[in-house]
């Protein structure tokens, strides 16, 4: 019997059927470390949940002999059944013992971390307010900005100016600017300038890379429509708005992709709305024609001025050359107003300033808000420290061709080199054109 008792494996079986008179009592001068075997439930508390398998499909002996009804209920403490501490072993051991022992399943069916489960729970209603809260501001701002770009959208005038040409490189705007008069006395009369004609052309080129680019075509570049010589600032009125893109097109090689027509009568309420803009120019100046009377240096005009420091051209030196430069000016000057920080955080006045200026403009089919947005930020890049602006080249200011007058011949070849240097945005920041290398020499 002795000798029986000495095979029993005490952790193969329950010690309360090990043999008293074998039984021993561990040394309690020595505390035992509390050992996990593969499974972390004492031997004596199988749960009915782990069944072993084997290979062979034979059943295998039950190595516990604690009856099936007490199996399915751990027992919490009590008797002999703690084989991982003594008897008289310290409260630090028996806590050690009874975290090997917990159950994995508790009697509620939840697992260990069903309470950081609960607190994780209590939270998400707050996260799910917030979130609530956000989507509420942004459909705000969304609705906001809808209404807006409707309001803005339905307020331009547009009209059919594009051409079919194969889409370029980059992006172009045709900026026009037209001299139309009404009767109302300011910047010279209806005799000066009969009719509608285009007084300012400004192709704005903004390429995928490099800096953008603002250059003028004089108003009385000649251009040959069939057998038919005329100028440029002709075309719009004589042939219609799609053939002065098409001849800016032959112009500049590159596709336009869209067109802006300023009304300079508009241009009084524009300046009005934004309370005067800043215009410089160092020359004095008395000039009947205009209606312009100017002393040399920097002064805020209101709109009447402005519009006849746009007209001027007479009592200019450099002509319509001169006066391509002013109205660049003018233009740049009402962006940079209408963009300042004085003007945005004021809604009215920024309604008042919208209101005005859209009334003021025709553009193409293909133009809304945000193309008009995109040009504004590509006209201020253009006429910045890293921008490009100027004219294009010609080869005879004053070329004189019978039935049409002193017109300017322009030089072909080397605008298109000009504009796809532009368009590729490998051309460097600076003036270019035959105006600004006659100034610098």
């Amino acid at each position: 019997m002795a000798k029986q008792s000495e095979e029993y494996d005490t952790q193969g079986n329950p010690p309360s059927f090990v043999p008293s008179g074998e039984r021993k009592r561990p040394d309690t001068g020595v505390m035992p470390t509390a050992k996990r075997s593969q499974q972390q439930i004492p031997p004596t508390f199988p749960t009915s949940r782990t069944r072993v398998r084997t290979t062979t499909g034979q059943p295998q002996p039950i190595q516990s002999a604690v009856p099936a009804n007490q199996m399915r209920t751990p027992r919490q403490s009590g008797g002999s059944s703690r084989i991982a501490s003594p008897a008289q072993a310290p409260s630090s051991s028996r806590t050690q013992a009874n975290h090997i022992a917990k159950p994995v399943v508790s009697a509620s069916g939840r697992g260990d971390n069903s309470r950081s489960g609960n607190s994780s729970s209590k939270t998400h209603p707050k996260r799910h307010w917030a979130r609530t809260v956000l989507m509420a501001i942004l459909m705000v701002i969304i609705l906001t900005l809808f209404g807006c770009w409707n309001w803005a959208n339905s307020q331009l005038d547009k009209a059919d100016w594009l051409t079919d040409k194969t889409s370029t490189d980059g992006t172009s705007w045709l900026i026009l600017g037209s001299d139309e008069r009404d009767d109302s006395g300011i910047g010279g009369t209806t005799q000066d300038t009969p009719g509608a004609r285009t007084d300012t052309i400004l192709v704005l080129t903004k390429p995928a890379h490099g800096s953008s680019s603002l250059i003028s075509i004089p108003r009385d570049s000649l251009i040959k429509m069939g057998n038919v010589n005329m100028k440029i600032n002709a075309v719009a009125q004589m042939q219609g708005k799609k053939a002065l893109t098409r001849e800016v097109e032959g112009i500049t090689g590159k596709k336009i992709n869209h067109v802006a027509e300023i009304k300079f009568n508009g241009l009084t309420k524009v300046v009005d709305a934004l309370g005067g803009v800043n215009l410089c120019y160092d020359n004095n100046v008395n000039d009947w024609r205009s209606g312009l009377n100017w002393q040399s240096g920097c002064h805020t005009v209101d709109g009447d001025t402005a519009l006849a420091f746009s007209r001027m051209r007479y009592s200019d030196p450099k002509g319509d050359f001169g006066r391509a430069e002013r109205q660049r000016q003018v233009i740049g000057a009402i962006m940079s107003k209408a963009g300042s920080a004085d003007t945005l955080k004021k809604p009215s006045s920024v309604q008042k300033v919208a209101k005005a200026a859209l009334s003021s403009i025709e553009v193409d089919n293909k133009t809304n808000p945000a193309t008009l947005l995109s040009m504004a930020t590509a006209f201020k890049n253009a006429t910045g420290k890293q921008g490009i602006s100027g004219s294009v080249y010609w080869s005879d200011p004053n070329h004189l061709v019978r039935g049409v007058g002193s017109t300017v011949l322009l030089d072909d070849s080397k605008n298109l080199e000009l504009f796809n240097q532009l368009a590729a945005g490998t051309h460097k920041p600076g003036s270019v054109g035959t105006l600004s290398e006659s100034v610098s020499q």
